[in-house]
Formats: structure tokens, sequence, C-alpha cells
């Protein structure tokens, strides 16, 4: 049996960066009337996306030189989901009335007290068009008496709060504004201590309306410990102010999601309200239990819900780790268990995404096993760098190879997964090169050949979640979101690395917080491997109750195939 590996997509898609401191296969041959889609509306013109400009921190000499960029890749790719043709640009090569080209400019503060050009500060004064200002640096402009700031946008900028007060083993969690309120949801901002460390990003910038005729509070924040409250966003007029940067320590219940949905009304494009849900069975390799993938398979045919299988088209376990000590390799021409499960899934709502070639690496643990399913294909995680045959061309031959081996098995791909969502930059670009969608969250570098360890303008690399399709990413990827996480279970008395319980309610929840998103996905995966009896934990029932949940909720099912 498959080793269980411990996954939480929850913790993986956390940005933890050092900022605080600190399938069709056969096309379907039965036309199931559930799946068959209405006839199309006549075609209409594409419009043109908004034209936004990304200002962004980078101090020359510094450890922290390319945070900021981490950041603005990150908005960058928010920014794809409008069809929005982005610029970046270091806010220090910011031109005067260069924010008149655009029809919206987001400037990230993410280095404290980098000065801010005064071309900038001018321009924020006098434009008629929409400037988004993120967490840092607004002092510069709202205490200059020079820009007449309080008077213009009819509210003032009183300082930066952090923690209440150092953390210690006696106090480990002192508190700060970290519970954003939006739509009636209480959105948090992560916060851990261990080891004398804090990972967090605590500072928020603190302001106060005083002219309720300009200014509006649009999302507050609170702080739970001392019961203040302040300002989250406001707006006066086509200025906004966001009191932090919602990217560091991202999940699926984290302020960053007030933002995405925010940066309809910030661009002026208000996306129809439309909630889509979407479920993936995954792993699914050669080893795979022909039971459980058909127990899955009939309920969700049973309620009529279309899926897509994560398939790994070719088994390797050059270790032999499960196979007595002896190397085995299985091709797709050989796997009949993983043939007959697509086979019954494809007759039945499902189809193929494919999760990488062999969703392994070469003849190392990396970081687990060297099998199938277990590692990572595409970035050395043991030593966290690229892997050493990295490049565009590496990458598009494993591409090509799993694409082959599924296609002389009569299979077809509509997507593709990362294995672990972690991939390198030129991995992605070679993804964006090879397939039309991609369904995952991503992994983003300030560098193709990163060096996380310079001393100074080191390289950052940070994971993000989408609630929303993103038409085009960084890595020129189409991006379909996986929102929600994933069902684990604690059976560490099998498998030390499975220690972590994370329910079906954890992910119903995670879905309601994503509906806030007027446009946004609950989507989410299963491992049918939690089906076998040997671990005794309620798997499929489980899994019913997600469905369920969702369903409930309003969602409407669907599947790459069927997203534009």
């Amino acid at each position: 049996m498959k080793t269980l590996r411990y996954f939480v997509a929850l913790l993986s898609a956390l940005c933890m960066t050092a900022a605080t401191a600190a399938d069709t296969g056969f096309r379907i041959s039965i036309r199931l009337p559930w799946l068959i889609a209405p006839s199309a509306p006549p075609p209409v013109a594409p419009q043109a996306g908004p034209r936004t400009l990304v200002l962004y921190d980078a101090p020359p000499g510094q450890t922290f030189t390319k945070l900021g960029m981490a950041y603005a890749i990150m908005m960058r790719n928010l920014l794809g989901h409008f069809d929005s043709q982005v610029d970046m640009v270091p806010v220090h090569d910011y031109v005067t009335g260069q924010v008149n080209n655009y029809d919206a400019t987001f400037y990230l503060g993410a280095y404290y007290d980098n000065q801010v050009p005064p071309a900038f500060l001018a321009d924020v004064t006098t434009t008629t068009k929409t400037v988004v200002w993120f967490k840092y640096n607004l002092w510069q402009i709202a205490w200059n008496p020079a820009y007449d700031f309080q008077n213009r946008f009819g509210f003032g900028f009183s300082g930066l709060r952090g923690l209440n007060a150092l953390p210690s083993a006696a106090n480990p969690a002192p508190g700060f504004f970290d519970t954003i309120t939006y739509k009636s949801l209480p959105f948090v901002k992560y916060y851990d201590y261990a080891g004398g460390a804090v990972a967090a990003d605590p500072d928020v910038g603190i302001v106060a309306v005083t002219d309720t005729q300009k200014a509006t509070t649009l999302v507050p924040m609170s702080n739970p410990k001392t019961s203040e409250t302040a300002p989250y966003i406001v707006r006066a007029g086509n200025f906004w102010y966001v009191a932090d940067l919602p990217f560091s320590y991202i999940g699926p219940r984290d302020r960053y999601l007030v933002l995405t949905d925010l940066l309809h009304d910030m661009l002026g494009v208000n996306h129809a309200t439309s909630h889509k849900a979407m479920v993936r069975l995954e792993d699914v390799g050669a080893m795979v239990s022909v039971s459980a993938m058909k127990s899955l398979t009939n309920y969700l045919y049973q309620r009529r819900i279309p899926f897509s299988i994560a398939t790994i088209p070719y088994y390797a376990d050059p270790l032999g780790t499960y196979n007595g000590g002896v190397p085995m390799f299985v091709p797709m021409s050989q796997a009949s268990n993983l043939k007959t499960s697509l086979n019954y899934a494809l007759a039945r709502g499902g189809e193929i995404v494919m999760h990488g070639y062999t969703h392994q690496y070469s003849n190392m643990r990396n970081k687990y096993t060297g099998v199938s399913g277990d590692d990572y294909e595409f970035w050395n995680i043991v030593d966290n760098t690229p892997v050493m045959e990295d490049s565009l061309a590496w990458a598009l031959s494993r591409y090509q190879a799993g694409l082959q081996e599924l296609s002389s098995n009569g299979y077809t791909a509509t997507a593709w997964e990362t294995p672990h969502y972690h991939g390198s930059a030129l991995a992605s670009k070679a993804a964006a090169q090879t397939f039309a969608k991609t369904y995952q969250r991503v992994v983003y570098f300030t560098a193709d050949q990163p060096n996380f360890n310079a001393p100074v303008a080191k390289d950052f690399g940070v994971g993000q979640i989408f609630p929303y399709p993103i038409k085009s990413d960084y890595y020129g990827q189409r991006v379909l979101p996986e929102s929600l996480g994933n069902i684990e279970y604690d059976i560490s008395s099998i498998d030390p690395t499975s220690n972590y319980n994370y329910t079906w309610q954890d992910i119903v929840t995670n879905a309601q917080y994503v509906k806030t998103v007027r446009d946004g996905y609950a989507s989410f995966f299963f491992h049918p491997f939690w089906l076998e009896p040997a671990l005794g934990v309620p798997g499929l029932a489980d899994f019913k109750k997600v469905i369920q949940g969702i369903s409930n909720l309003g969602f409407t099912w669907t599947v790459p195939s069927q997203i534009n």
C-alpha cells in the first residue's frame, strides 16, 4: 500500500518569507444529459482589460530588496483575473505623470520608510485615476503639510501598530489587529510563535476618517485582546488605503480574500456573482485502489457532479521503497488498476488532469521515499533549489513524455497540476507553453535561478492561492483555482508523517469564506487512499459531507474543460 504523505494544502500555501522581520482521457463516449452544455450564446467581442501599474519598494543593497517584488508578482497574478495589462515598476523608478497612463495604480509599501519619490506623492494628490496604497510609508504624504492630505482625502494617519507586547513563553500570543470583518465573517491574519520566533506580519497602519463626506471605511479591523477597532480599508474617491499587505502568510480564511473581492471595485470591473465548485481525486497512479476509485466515482455520478482525476502517467519506485528494495517502474500500458479506474470514471463524468510525469525526481528521496505520488518532481525540496537539470527543455521533455504516456493509451488531459504545487520558475514557464490550463496553487520566484542565501537582495519564493481563475499569471499560465485544501487524518501510528487533522468541516467552512468573493470558486481535492479499510478513518463518509456541504452553500459543480 502506498505510504501516506502529509501534505496539507492550508499550510503549504502560506507565504513563509522573512517578511516579519524581522482530462478527459477518451472523450466521453456516453453523452450524459447533465453534462451537455447549453447552446452557446452569440460570441461577444472581447473588451480590453484595465491597464494597471504595480509600484513596489526595492531599496538597493538590502537583504529584503526583492521582497516587494515578490508581493508585486502576487498582485500581478490577481490582476490576471481581470485581463489586465500590468506593468511592474520599482517605486524609485516612478516618473512624473505616470499614474495618468493607467486605469489604476497599486503601491505596495513593503519596506519601512523606503523613500517614495516626491513625483509620485504629488501625483497621488492630483490624479483622477485610481490609486491604491498598501501599508507602509503613507506618512510621507499624510504628515507633509505640502500635500494637505487630511483635508483633501478626509482621513488622517496616526502611525503603525504591531503586537500588543513582546511574545514570551508565558504570553506567546499577546495579540494584534488580527481580525478583519467583511460580509459578516471574521477574516484572519496568520500568527504563530514557536522557539522564540514570531511567524506573522502584525504591522498595520492606523487611520481615522475625519470627514465622512470625503472618506468611507469599507472594511474594519479589530484587536480582540484590547477590543480596539480601526479601519482596514478606507476609500476617499479615487484613493484607497489598505492597512497592511495582505500577501504575507495567506490561507483559505485570510484577509487576502477581502482584497481579491474588492479588486473588482478598485478596477471598476464588476464580474457577475457566480459561485462554482470543483473536486479533484488526487495522486491517482498505477497503484491506485480500483475499489476506492469506483466508490468515489459512483457517489459523484449519482449526484451528477463532474470531477477531475489528478493522474500520474508513469509510476516509478527507483529505490524499491515499496518493493522489497527492488526498483520498480510501471508505464501506463501496464498500469491495469489505473486504466480500469480511469475508464470507469471517464464514462461517469470524470476527466483527466496530468499530475506530473512521474511525480518524483530521479533516484533520490525528494524528500520522502523517491516514489511516485510521494515526492516532488520539479523542485529539489531537500536543498530548496531547482533540480540539477532544471531548464525549459528539461521540463518540456517531461511534460511531453507524460502526455505521450496518456495519448498512447487513449487518454487526453484537460489541464496540468504541478506535483505538490511546487515547481521551478522555468518549469512553470514550460507548463504555460504546453498546457492550455493549469489547476493548482503556484509558487513564484523573484528569479529564474533564485539565490535564497545572498547577503543582499536575496531571492524569495512565495506560494499563492487563487479564489478564481487567473487568465494569465506571472509565468503565462492560465490557472484554475484550488482554494479550500484537502481532508487529512492523524494516522501517525501508521505513518509518522501523517500527523495532522484537517476535517470535512474545515473544508466547508473555507467554502463559506470563499463565497464572499463575488465570483469565488469552492475547489478542493481528495486522496482515494483515505478509503483504505486498514486506515480506520471515515474517508468516504467525510468526502460525502464535503460534497453535500458545498452543494448546500449554493455552489454549482464544474470541471476544467467547462471553464473558458
